[in-house]
């Protein structure tokens, strides 16, 4: 089933996804990709047992948040690495921005206020849109499930993107959804989406191959402490739910909701 009713858009950059706080988004449902890595964090965070997760865009509200509630974990990354007590003054950052960072022994029950170089930026962004999702690889099948059950108005897909740029595997996670959700010939979805969807399906059979020239690919690729979060960000359905964001926090969405669609 697709959704052939809507309107379906891709935002690459973030130049584009700067300019939403002025559309009127309450009939839309944004969906953002951080694929390397912040998105595909948080979506491992919560099926390993997080509460929640409060994305932020500054340290200094990271810091605020620890403040007014002392229990919470502190993540996030500047340049790829995991905040120290040089960008905060003194307090070192509980984990970093690697998926493979988010074990249940460290994270089960615990709420994380996480900041990273664009993907909070993103989802900040959306903040005034009618539901927020987070998606990534690893629960694209529960997110595309949710998108044609529910049949929005509209749909945009936002594209992280690294510092002013476009990142290739965003593009890749949003032509992924976007090939589950719309109809090929359905011309109610702009370009963007066309485009975004025809680079996916060029390289849906070796996604591994298709980033190791990306900008990102080959940062991580090349430390070694790193590289394993190409292949983890990489791999498709470990997880069957939806993250959307209630009350500013990034949870689960109850099974009862995606239902109610």
């Amino acid at each position: 089933m697709s959704l052939s009713p809507v309107q379906l858009e891709v935002l690459f950059t973030p130049a584009d996804f700067a300019s939403l706080p002025g559309r009127d988004l309450r009939q839309t449902v944004c969906v953002v990709f951080d694929v390397f890595r912040a998105t595909t964090t948080i979506v491992t965070a919560l099926g390993n047992g997080a509460a929640a997760v409060i994305p932020v865009v500054e340290i200094s509200e990271a810091l605020e948040l620890r403040r007014q509630r002392p229990d919470v974990l502190l993540a996030g990354e500047r340049d790829g690495w995991r905040i120290g007590a040089a960008l905060t003054g003194g307090v070192e950052f509980d984990l970093g921005n690697s998926p493979r960072e988010f074990r249940p022994e460290r994270i089960a029950g615990r709420t994380i206020v996480v900041t990273t170089t664009n993907g909070s930026r993103a989802l900040r962004a959306c903040t005034g849109a009618g539901e927020l999702l987070a998606a990534a690889f690893p629960n694209l099948a529960a997110t595309a499930a949710h998108l044609r059950a529910r049949a929005p108005e509209k749909i945009i897909l936002v594209c992280s993107g690294t510092l002013e740029r476009a990142a290739y595997e965003d593009v890749l996670g949003a032509g992924a959804l976007a090939a589950l959700i719309w109809p090929a010939d359905d011309g109610r979805a702009a370009d963007s989406a066309r485009m975004a969807r025809n680079i996916f399906e060029l390289h849906q059979t070796d996604l591994p191959a298709a980033v190791v020239n990306s900008s990102n690919g080959r940062r991580l690729l090349g430390v070694p402490e790193l590289r394993d979060d190409v292949a983890c960000c990489l791999e498709r359905d470990r997880f069957d739910f939806v993250v959307g964001s209630v009350n500013g926090e990034l949870r689960r969405l109850p099974k009862s909701q995606l239902a109610a669609g």
